[in-house]
Order: C-alpha cells, then structure tokens, then sequence
C-alpha cells in the first residue's frame, strides 16, 4: 500500500490515513447523534450497519478494529433508546386516545345541549384539539372520528333547525306587531280617554306575548307603537291636567260654599236654617266634581251639617208630639209610686228587722231612682 513508481511513500501512505480519518469523524457524528437521541433508533442502526461495512472493508490504515467496536458497542445503546421510544409512544397514544375519548364525550354532550351560541365555539375548540392529538391505531382512530363526526353533524344540523324556527318565529311576529303598531297609530289621536287607555294596555300586552321580530324590524316597529302610544298618553294627560284645574277650583268653591253652611250650627231658627240650607245644596250640587283626594272630606263636612239639621227637626217633632209627652209623664208616675212603695217595703223590714227584705228594697230603689232621673231628663226634653 502507498506505493508507486517514482512517488513519494509518505505521500501516498497519508491518502489512507485521511480516509481512516474520515471514518473516524463518521464513527463520532453518529455516536453524538446517538446519545443526544437526535436520530431514531431505525436509522442509527442502518447508519452503524453502513459504516461498519465501510470500516471493515475500508482500505485505510488506521486502528481499523477499535473503530469497529465502538460501532458494535452502540448496539445496545439503540436498543435501549427504541424500547424507551416505543414506550413513550404507547404513553402518548394512550393519553391521545383519552384525550380523543374525552373529546367525543363532551362532544356528544354539546350535541344533545341547547346553548347554540356558546355550543358552537366549544365544538369549534374541540375540533382544534382533535386535530393537535396524534392519530390511534387506524381502527381505534376511525371509529372515535366516527363518532366525534356524528356529534358535530348532529349539533349543527339541531342549531340550524332552531335558527331556522327562530326565524320564521321573529317573522310571524313581526306580522303580529305590524298590525299592533298599524292599530296604535289609529288610537293614537283618539279622545275616548278611559276605553282607549285599556286598548292600549291590551296591545302592549300582545306586544309581549308575540316574542322578538328581526332586530332591525323590531326596533322599527316598537318605534312607531311607542310614539302612538305617547302621542295618545300625552294628549290624555294634558286634558286630564285641564280637568284637574277645574276639579282644583270646584273644591275651592265648595269650601265658600260649606263656610256659609257651617255657619248655620248650631241650628237656632230650624225653618229659617232649613230654607238656608236647601238654597246651599243647590249652589253645592252646581259647584261640580270636586278631587278625588278632596272628595271625603268636603262630602262628609257638607253632610255632617245636613245631619245637624235634620237632627234638630226632628227633635222638635219629638218634644211637640203629645202621645210620646204623655208616654213619658206617665212612666215619671210610675217610677215615683214604684219608689214610694219600696221606700215603704224598705222601712218596714227595718222595723221588723229583716234585713234580707231591706237590702232587696234598698236594691230596687237604687235601680228606680237611677231610671226615674232618665225618664225625668226625657220628660223634659218637651217643655
């Protein structure tokens, strides 16, 4: 080796010592790829079986030999590092096929759910998870993509029938609160104030009942129910204002009108008081309506003197009535010959000391006594 005619040996030997060089340099880029694990075990043990038939059959010159038995002393090194690879690989494939299960089953749970808007994100999401996992075994894989599918399908295929049912409910409604708005506008220049508020009420009940239209057409619509309704409540209250003034200034005249019939108490000349007041309630009955909130207390005022006056005729009746005078100096009578007679009872027993007797006569004298100062109060009522 590293010889020819007319050349130099040293020269020709240093070809051979740059190939085992070479070899050298392969042996140590694939031991480092090797221990850092920058190469799978498959292509370590191809790249090793390659060099080594390089180093054996190399016409080199170098420690050929050792080199060779750092190439078979990584043997168990890559045998080590594929059951380690496989073994983390079975480890993400069983977690990527828990996550994967995991995903079907809140997928599926979406599915069967009614939260259309925030449902759809969540699909959304687990999709983008799905797609981050590793794939399974083909079976296993195919048959949780199966059912993954199955779930999203469904639920976009349920969402889409409830925005379809949505929308033709918001257009049904529309119609209805087209015919609400088109009806308040006709009412709303309307002067039949009590029966035309409760129709408005009534709308407005509708209104709600029929649930949203289209959001455009809905605020179009409630802007035109709206204005009708305060054009008709604003004209309403202001003629209730009007009225309010008047029935402010009828009470102001019925309090003139109660100082002169208050002034007629208490009753001394009943005819004169009588005439007076007949003449009074007419002015009153004129005055018209009067607050609600002032209403009681005028009334009750007004009638507290027709009461008065009533009470004194009738009095006057009862004391010039000649049957109730004899009525009740008859009674007077009674009770004073009742009294004698139990003043006598009385005295006797004390006599005869009987003092069961006496106290039973002293007991019915009180008795009488007591209804004779009444029946001598009314007598008098008729002088």
């Amino acid at each position: 080796m590293g010889q020819w005619p007319g050349g130099d040996p040293d020269e020709a030997l240093s070809l051979y010592a740059r190939r085992f060089d070479g070899l050298v340099l392969e042996v140590d880029l694939l031991e480092r790829r090797v221990r850092n694990g920058t190469v799978s075990p498959d292509e370590a043990r191809s790249t090793a079986a390659k060099v080594r038939e390089q180093v054996v059959d190399a016409q080199a010159v170098g420690d050929l030999e050792t080199l060779a038995g750092r190439l078979d002393a990584l043997a168990p090194l890559i045998d080590e590092q594929r059951h380690r690879r496989r073994a983390e690989k079975a480890a993400r494939l069983d977690h990527a096929r828990a996550a994967k299960e995991s995903l079907v089953a809140e997928a599926e749970k979406v599915a069967t759910g009614t939260d259309w808007r925030a449902g759809v994100d969540r699909m959304r999401s687990l999709m983008d998870r799905w797609k981050e996992l590793p794939r399974l075994e083909k079976s296993a894989d195919d048959a949780l993509w199966r059912r993954f599918s199955a779930a999203r399908t469904a639920y976009t295929r349920r969402r889409r029938q409830h925005y379809a049912e949505q929308q033709e409910q918001r257009r049904s409604a529309q119609q209805v609160k087209e015919r609400l708005a088109t009806e308040a506008e006709s009412l709303a220049t309307s002067t039949d104030w009590r029966p035309t508020a409760g129709r408005f009420r009534e709308l407005m009940r509708e209104w709600k009942s029929a649930g949203p239209a289209p959001h455009r057409e809905e605020e179009a619509l409630w802007a035109r129910f709206r204005a009708a309704q305060d054009t008709f409540f604003a004209a309403r209250d202001a003629q209730h204002a009007v009225a309010d003034a008047e029935l402010i200034a009828n009470a102001e005249v019925k309090r003139a009108i109660l100082a002169d019939a208050e002034a007629l108490l208490p009753v001394s000349d009943i005819g004169a008081a009588r005439a007076r007041l007949r003449s009074i309630a007419e002015r009153w009955e004129a005055a018209g309506k009067v607050p609600r909130s002032q209403m009681k207390e005028l009334e009750g005022r007004f009638r507290a003197v027709e009461t008065a006056v009533k009470q004194a005729e009738e009095n006057r009746w009862r004391r010039s009535n000649p049957e109730a005078r004899a009525r009740a100096e008859a009674a007077v009578t009674q009770l004073e010959a009742t009294l004698g007679k139990l003043r006598a009872d009385a005295a006797n027993a004390e006599q005869a000391g009987n003092d069961r007797k006496r106290a039973e006569a002293e007991q019915a004298i009180a008795a009488r006594e007591a209804w004779l100062v009444e029946a001598r109060r009314a007598l008098a009522d008729f002088s």
